[in-house]
């Protein structure tokens, strides 16, 4: 996340507190602000589909380990990026999104062109701990991706063990999560360890941007080796323009952190 100036705002009303929705214009890119110069999302004005930011993309890491997702959840919808992205390019799959913000869904549809809900598209206004922890979710959805934060983006909203559990229930046997992990660097170990106490593996990108984090968690482990990651990668890079190729540099950089860290270990 970074910080842009603002100009133009979208106050909404409402009997609740919610933060404003703040659009700024830069390059030929349309900002989302929760009132704050923080980032909240971004869109090309002329290509709205595509994920401009490189975090945002990293969240779709997932397509590496699974090709065919039938139902996709988006817990925070940001600019909905992510939503729109994966409603254009999985046509068979049901698309959720869940923000509790009315004003984000609002400039949403107005200025970030995400589709009205369909048969295949629906997106919630509720709580995105309240709706994994619905025992109608128990197993239902394939891929879950959290991007969840406030205006003053200091931290993850919802960032407790109990929360990653019920993320994890709600997931298909084979299914993923990935989370945008951003904050300072002690926030970060504190969401990493809730994130293993909920999941059989996790893993994660390089920081970019700053200080976004990407990580990505499996409900049970996957055994792939690096050459078929990188031969998807291609096939990812042909058919969505996605870099998925930087995805699998990352992983490696990733495997030879832990190694190291385990080496050193051994030697005290």
């Amino acid at each position: 996340m970074r910080k842009k100036k603002k100009n133009k705002q979208n106050t909404g009303s409402g009997k609740n507190y919610y933060p404003k929705a703040t659009l700024s214009e830069q390059d030929g890119l349309l900002v989302l602000h929760l009132g704050t110069e923080w980032i909240q999302g971004a869109m090309r004005i002329n290509n709205p589909v595509e994920i401009v930011l490189e975090y945002i993309q990293q969240m779709m890491m997932w397509m590496l380990f699974k090709k065919q997702p039938a139902h996709i959840v988006q817990l925070g919808l940001g600019s909905a990026a992510l939503t729109k992205f994966c409603y254009h390019n999985f046509p068979e799959a049901k698309v959720t999104a869940v923000e509790l913000n009315p004003h984000v869904i609002n400039i949403c549809h107005e200025s970030f062109y995400l589709p009205p809900d369909d048969k295949r598209l629906r997106v919630i206004e509720g709580d995105a701990m309240d709706y994994v922890r619905s025992q109608a979710r128990k197993n239902n959805i394939d891929i879950l991706q959290v991007d969840l934060y406030d205006e003053h983006a200091l931290a993850p909203a919802i960032d407790t063990p109990e929360f990653y559990k019920a993320c994890a229930n709600c997931l298909t046997p084979d299914g993923m999560m990935t989370v945008n992990i951003f904050g300072a660097d002690s926030n970060r170990h504190k969401s990493l360890e809730a994130i293993y106490g909920a999941f059989d593996a996790v893993i994660w990108m390089p920081e970019v941007h700053g200080a976004n984090i990407v990580a990505l968690a499996f409900k049970q482990a996957p055994g792939i080796a690096f050459s078929e990651l990188y031969d998807k990668a291609d096939i990812i890079r042909l058919e969505t323009g996605l870099l998925a190729k930087r995805w699998v540099d990352g992983l490696q950089e990733w495997m030879r952190q832990q190694i190291e860290n385990v080496q050193a270990e051994e030697q005290l």
